[in-house]
């Protein structure tokens, strides 16, 4: 059953739509609860010369007020406090309040919105959203009608699924787009529209393999994938694929899996194109790091257990010359180690940290494929890892986490 619009005077109504352009000009906002909470930091966004009147302001008013992005009139509103104001909007709890202020905005020919009985207003708060540099609004009288119908729409731009590409003032260049761990839906909302615009995408294995699938026809699709011990596409050559075909004019989103800073050769391929004169854009993913464990259940720091977390790759064995970590240091602190790429080490890695003095007791969970449906997680020590993992048939890409954290919200947590 739909539930009744909380404003039946709005039916039959049809506003004219208008955006206002408020910088610098006078607007009043009466009454600092909740509602104006929800409707002042559109306004603050706008430039405008905001002054707001009510004896008393929710805490997130006042850090507002306290910030200077409004002035605050520490009092009840009073006949004239319109005057030269270009747009006003009351949202107190008082009717009598509300009116008058309806009252004088009538007579001052100011534009006024009330938050009470929007039949009663000469202006309607639309529900609003901004998605790469558009503004949408939507009016329809009944407030949770256009909330809905706001949001459908800033999804769909915002994932891709409604676009106007016939409109698209991109340009030729190169975004990084960091694809997050693995879960279509934890890809940036940023990352998800440059994806929708591209031309051209150079996809990571641990990229999302989802969002390709709703990639349009046109977009030329290129496999960069790296397996383990397999074939693989040289960085080099990767570099000249984004470079040839932004050169070519179009735009390139090379979709990397979790950020391209953390162990994803991002700095490189930005390096590559900047050099070779080209545009880039780097938007940050959500590193399998920190991500995977807490998808399990592993918070990497908890307060009262560590002050500290390390990231470490693990593609390189402890004794291997090429290593760059001090493992001897490693293993002195006290705080959560997680462990990149170390499948295959894991065994050299736990010897390593027991000889340098980590308990061998140590708690460690190995997540394999985290945040995708073929998510699991395995519970060991270091003493018994190697073991466990081989046991247990562990594949890349996983995630290893070492410290107390592993443990601490098994009572509590549900996958």
């Amino acid at each position: 059953m739909t539930a009744p619009n909380p404003h039946p005077g709005t039916e039959g109504r049809t506003p004219y739509p208008v955006g206002l352009l408020l910088a610098g000009r006078r607007v009043v906002v009466v009454g600092g609860g909740h509602v104006a909470q929800r409707r002042l930091p559109a306004l603050i966004a706008t430039g405008a010369d905001l002054h707001l009147i009510s004896p008393t302001t929710t805490p997130a008013v006042q850090a507002m007020a306290d910030a200077g992005e409004l002035t605050w009139h520490r009092r009840r509103y009073q006949d004239g406090d319109l005057a030269e104001t270009w747009y006003a909007l009351v949202a107190t709890d008082d009717p009598a309040v509300n009116a008058a202020v309806s009252t004088e905005a009538e007579r001052e020919r100011v534009f006024c919105a009330r938050s009470d009985d929007a039949a009663a207003a000469t202006a309607w708060t639309p529900a609003s959203g901004r998605d790469a540099g558009a503004t949408v609004a939507v009016l329809t009288g009944d407030p949770r009608h256009s909330a809905a119908l706001r949001d459908s729409i800033v999804d769909g731009l915002r994932d891709g699924s409604l676009a106007a590409r016939q409109y698209r003032a991109r340009g030729a260049g190169v975004a990084l787009v960091g694809g997050g761990p693995g879960d279509p839906d934890l890809i940036t909302v940023r990352g998800r529209r440059l994806l929708a615009d591209a031309d051209v995408v150079v996809a990571d294995r641990l990229a999302p393999r989802e969002l390709l699938a709703e990639l349009p026809e046109h977009v030329e699709v290129i496999d960069a994938s790296k397996i383990p011990y397999g074939r693989f596409m040289a960085q080099e050559a990767i570099n000249r694929t984004l470079i040839e075909h932004a050169r070519a004019g179009k735009f390139v989103v090379r979709l990397k899996g979790g950020d391209p800073y953390v162990f994803g050769r991002g700095g490189e391929e930005l390096l590559a194109c900047a050099e070779a004169g080209l545009p880039v854009t780097v938007v940050p993913g959500i590193s399998s790091s920190i991500s995977v464990p807490a998808a399990v259940g592993v918070p990497v720091t908890h307060r009262g257990m560590t002050h500290e977390f390390t990231v470490i790759s693990g593609h390189v064995g402890p004794d291997d010359e090429r290593s760059l970590t001090n493992w001897e240091a490693v293993a002195g602190m006290s705080g959560t180690l997680v462990l990149l790429m170390a499948v295959d080490k894991i065994g050299a890695i736990a010897a390593k940290l027991i000889a340098c003095g980590r308990a061998a007791g140590t708690p460690v969970a190995v997540v394999q494929e985290g945040t995708t449906a073929a998510q699991r997680r395995v519970d060991a020590t270091l003493a018994t890892v190697a073991a466990t993992v081989e046991a247990e048939g562990i594949k890349p890409p996983a995630v290893i986490v070492v410290g107390d954290v592993v443990n601490v919200l098994a009572p509590a947590f549900t996958a």
